[in-house]
């Protein structure tokens, strides 16, 4: 009995902080917010997404009501917040509920958000080249992989390897020149890209955190299914903690050929500087509008940190047919899941139990 009404009592407190901060003029200085793209069902209780961990193991009792945003902001009495961009009972498969959470909380203000640390996660394919399902791994680089050129493999010059390509270039691994007359946006000049480079001392010294607290869990399951990838030593290890960067593609794509040109796309966009690790659907949409609140003053971009973790590999092994494998999540999900909670929730802790610390200087490696 004593403890339901401490647990009442938390809720109570919780919902009325939120609600005085709403209604007066001090605005709520958020120091750590968590991101998940989606969560299957009820926010706790059912069978958990990327979010309902955080909900349950992190105690966000509290709710918080942005206007604009797909999700209410959960929270708790360390003063951890954290949202959801999509559900399984959404009617649409889109990543702009990502761009919409992020332009919501920025905007309201009843946040204040110069401070706060982001930590976006959800579930990823793996390039079998650079580790195992089950992993978690922190990204220096977000490149989006939507927007281009493409043309159909039977109609592509015999030299491509295939027919994805930059808009304003006329062939694959090039990047687009700089001027006017580059052939898109109806003249106007040619300059852009499509890499989101996030701060890479903070990336880096999560990742070493992380790594040293850490444990990932195995499974025989997981070891069966891993040991098939016999072309690629590093996709048969255990679940591991990584640095690697990510792809962003509305398109779930698959299978050997495209993976190349994965590889080749995250290259050319980051200068040689970064290499294909994981691909997931809406990491572009939240880092780039988090770059533009930034732009804004509204957020420090330099406090953002990508975290996807290995749900599946991005092709199948050697000698089996892409169908049996496109799309097959089942086993490494649930892995996944659990690798991105332990592996994010240490750096979340290190973060809120030395605020004062990390509240005027971001950590670095």
């Amino acid at each position: 009995m004593h403890s339901f009404f401490r647990h009442f009592a938390c809720i109570v407190t919780l919902t009325l902080f939120a609600s005085a901060a709403a209604n007066g003029t001090e605005k709520i200085a958020i120091k750590v917010i968590v991101l998940s793209g989606f969560e299957v069902g009820d926010d706790t209780g059912d069978a958990p997404g990327e979010f309902q961990y955080w909900v349950e193991r992190e105690h966000l009792t509290g709710t918080l009501e942005v206007p604009g945003a797909p999700h209410p902001l959960r929270f708790n009495k360390d003063g951890l917040y954290a949202s959801v961009a999509g559900n399984t009972r959404d009617a649409t498969l889109t990543t702009v509920t990502a761009s919409e959470l992020i332009m919501a909380l920025a905007l309201d203000p009843q946040l204040d958000l110069r401070k706060t640390y982001w930590i976006i996660n959800g579930i990823s394919g793996i390039d079998p080249a650079h580790g195992p399902i089950g992993s978690a791994v922190w990204a220096e680089h977000v490149v989006d992989g939507d927007a281009m050129r493409e043309v159909g493999e039977a109609e592509m010059p015999a030299s491509w390897t295939y027919g994805l390509f930059a808009i304003g270039t006329s062939a694959p691994n090039t990047l687009p020149p700089k001027h006017a007359d580059a052939g898109g946006w109806g003249g106007a000049t040619l300059a852009y890209t499509m890499d989101y480079a996030l701060n890479p001392g903070l990336t880096r010294w999560a990742f070493e955190l992380s790594k040293a607290r850490a444990t990932l869990p195995d499974s025989p399951e997981l070891k069966a299914w891993r040991i098939q990838f016999t072309n690629y030593p590093k996709a048969q290890l255990p679940p591991q903690i990584l640095m690697g960067d990510t792809l962003s593609s509305a398109r779930y794509w698959h299978g050997e050929k495209r993976t190349v040109w994965a590889r080749d796309w995250v290259k050319l966009w980051t200068g040689g500087k970064g290499e294909f690790s994981t691909t997931a659907m809406e990491q572009a949409a939240y880092v780039g509008t988090l770059q533009r609140m930034g732009a804004k003053g509204l957020v420090d971009f330099n406090r953002v940190l990508m975290l996807r973790s290995a749900s599946n590999y991005c092709l199948p092994p050697a000698g089996q047919d892409f169908l049996k494998t496109i799309g097959d999540e089942s086993l490494g999900t649930a892995p996944a899941f659990e690798a991105a909670y332990r592996t994010g929730s240490v750096v979340v802790h290190e973060l809120l139990q030395n605020w004062p610390r990390y509240e005027k200087n971001i950590p670095t490696k």
